[in-house]
């Protein structure tokens, strides 16, 4: 067996995401959080279905990662044979870019982010997630 030789490549510097300023954040929060209150959770989360053996929406939630704000659901499991009684699935991010800007991103069927938006105000990027059914649980 011969050995593979060792090659020098270019490997350029990441640039560095910008930091969310706070005011950005609580703006985003606020009206994210509306945004649940309002329609979100009144459309998603219904009774536990007479059927115990499907999962169901029990909770809809944000939060901030980083330069990320991500839109949860929490999901019941109330089969006996279920590995944990709850679990959380992350459905929309939006991702800040700066200027007060973001991406818009969906998770995919695969476990993979699916950016669909780019450079939207925080009231487009809620006005997406409303009215689009990617961005929904």
């Amino acid at each position: 067996m011969t050995k593979r030789q060792k090659a020098w490549t270019f490997c350029p510097q990441k640039i560095p995401k910008p930091k969310v300023p706070e005011n950005v954040k609580l703006e985003v929060e606020t009206k994210a959080n509306e945004l649940v209150e309002s329609f979100l959770m009144p459309e998603y989360i219904k009774t536990p279905p007479e059927d115990m053996r499907f999962n169901y929406i029990v909770d809809i939630y944000t939060k901030w990662y980083q330069s990320y704000f991500y839109f949860c659901a929490k999901y019941a499991s109330p089969d006996p044979r279920s590995a944990s009684p709850f679990f959380e699935v992350k459905f929309a991010r939006m991702e800040y870019v700066g200027d007060g800007l973001f991406n818009l991103s969906y998770m995919r069927h695969t476990g993979k982010w699916f950016e669909i938006f780019q450079d939207l105000s925080v009231d487009e990027c809620l006005e997406t997630i409303r009215d689009f059914p990617h961005f929904q649980p």
